[in-house]
């Protein structure tokens, strides 16, 4: 399979990120070229070198045997917004014409009356039908969580799920016990050694899949299924090359309680796509597709990474994970 692969030759893309999502200035990766089409390979800064073979994987995939067929041509998205001004997030969230909104929170210690009067704007732009959830990206210890949530909802006027309160699922698990709404594993999926033999049903009541750290759609197709828990699909704050495998995944999956967390290319200063086929919602909505839109050579050259260090530290990043393959 390797041999079938442009690996020498794959662009390195640099793309800054508005609003510090996720405390992020800009997303990196490279654009892998397969016989069949394109993948993405980005993973996180912090992420191992077999951390980043599952997203070697899941670009592979993609270029290469391609997709399951999907059981649904549409899906519902969430607006992601970041840890912004109530204005900002108002704004965000009426421009995206989703009916569900994913929130940051707990960015920094005592940050909680930001997160409410972030969490109030979300709910006036979507109105008492809309659908809010926090993410708290594993940054409260048990007793902060159990504190902090039902503000939340209250602020929220309703949460549909709180995704990762606490890094552990122990403390998932003692959060989930003493608050009402649910709770969703995240991070303590994907950085799982072997996803599909976690303990989730105690932890969470809803589990978050994300193609990149997962390996690939079929792998996480199989965490889905030993999980035993109702499912949503997130992003990894990729280009459309990759975001394109979320929406496969959220495809094929049999059933697809809530809208997932795919509405992130609005968050980049530009794509690696053309306009048209730039996977930015519509109606809240983004289509399924075979594969991935072929990237655009004029935006893969203005988002190309010129600096030799980089170049270099990428395609050694690249390297390592063959090497785990």
């Amino acid at each position: 399979m390797k041999t079938l692969i442009d690996f020498d030759d794959a662009p390195i893309f640099t793309i800054a990120v508005s609003d510090g999502f996720r405390g992020l200035h800009s997303r990196e990766g490279m654009l892998i070229e397969g016989p069949q089409g394109w993948g993405e390979f980005s993973p996180a800064a912090g992420s191992d070198d077999r951390e980043a073979a599952r997203w070697l994987t899941a670009a592979i995939e993609a270029g290469t045997v391609g997709w399951p067929d999907p059981a649904r041509g549409r899906v519902p998205v969430a607006a992601a917004v970041p840890a912004v001004t109530p204005e900002r997030a108002r704004e965000i969230v009426a421009a995206t014409g989703c009916r569900s909104a994913d929130v940051e929170v707990a960015t920094r210690p005592g940050s909680l009356a930001d997160d409410i009067a972030r969490l109030e704007a979300v709910r006036d732009a979507l109105g008492s039908d809309g659908a809010v959830r926090c993410d708290a990206g594993g940054r409260w210890d048990v007793d902060t969580a159990v504190a902090a949530i039902p503000a939340l909802v209250r602020a929220a006027g309703g949460l549909e799920f709180v995704k990762q309160p606490c890094s552990t699922l122990d403390e998932l698990a003692a959060v989930r016990r003493m608050v009402e709404v649910r709770i969703a594993a995240d991070e303590s999926i994907r950085r799982a050694a072997d996803p599909t033999r976690l303990p989730l049903t105690e932890a969470a009541d809803v589990a978050v899949l994300t193609v990149g750290p997962l390996g690939g759609v079929r792998r996480a197709i199989r965490v889905a299924e030993a999980c035993e828990l109702p499912c949503v699909v997130s992003s990894a704050l990729e280009t459309s090359v990759g975001l394109a495998g979320g929406l496969a995944l959220a495809g094929a999956l049999p059933e697809l309680s809530f809208a997932c967390g795919l509405g992130t290319v609005g968050l980049l200063a530009g794509d690696v796509v053309s306009r048209g086929r730039s996977l930015v919602p519509v109606d809240g909505c983004l289509p399924v597709a075979p594969m991935p839109a072929a990237p655009d050579p004029e935006l893969v050259e203005r988002f190309a990474v010129t600096d030799e260090d980089t170049v270099a530290w990428w395609r050694s990043r690249l390297r390592a994970a063959q090497s785990f393959l």
